[in-house]
């Protein structure tokens, strides 16, 4: 079996918005510098990087979550996490007690989606990527109980009450005089 056979195949995950992010060549020089001196971090920093668009410079996530989708272990990550806050590549804030849960935000000097003049402009919106695993056990179950409204999507559609309704004093309306529900149509349709 060859190596390349039997490297662990990338992970991405899907991301709204632009397609490209940018950075100077001052910043590639220096990321190819942290390739050679630590590999692990520069994997981490193009990880992080992958989530930027137009309103998002900041990534929440476990270091478990990092952890699996890097392949590495949770020290690995905290290994990797260093060089990236000491060298000003990216900003850890925590949250919570214990540290292992942070919204990392990434330098707009060191990476950026939007034009050069704006940069003075940056948000700190971040993308919250949580793992299965991470939750309290029976958190992941209860989400399919959530309560859900009805939604309208094509123009002209109306919704219809039915059902038993409540019991009193919530009746079903008198026929004829159901209520217009409010709806939320798509943009572009």
């Amino acid at each position: 079996m060859s190596a390349h056979a039997s490297s662990p195949k990338a992970v991405t995950l899907a991301r709204p918005g632009r397609t490209f992010i940018q950075t100077e060549r001052a910043t590639h020089e220096a990321w190819a510098q942290l390739t050679l001196a630590n590999p692990k971090s520069a994997q981490l920093m193009h990880l992080l990087c992958a989530q930027l668009d137009d309103t998002t410079n900041a990534v929440v996530i476990s270091q478990k979550t990092l952890a699996k989708l890097m392949k590495c272990t949770d020290r690995t990550i905290r290994t990797a996490l260093t060089p990236l806050v000491d060298g000003h590549w990216i900003q850890s804030i925590r949250l919570g007690t214990t540290g292992t849960v942070n919204a990392y935000v990434i330098n707009s000097r060191v990476a950026w989606t939007k034009g050069r003049d704006e940069l003075h402009m940056s948000s700190f919106h971040a993308r919250v990527i949580a793992d299965a695993n991470d939750q309290l056990p029976g958190v992941v179950e209860e989400i399919g109980k959530l309560r859900t409204m009805p939604m309208l999507y094509h123009p002209g559609e109306r919704q219809l009450p039915i059902g038993a309704g409540l019991p009193p004093p919530s009746e079903p309306s008198l026929p004829g005089m159901e209520p217009d529900l409010p709806f939320i149509q798509k943009e572009g349709v």
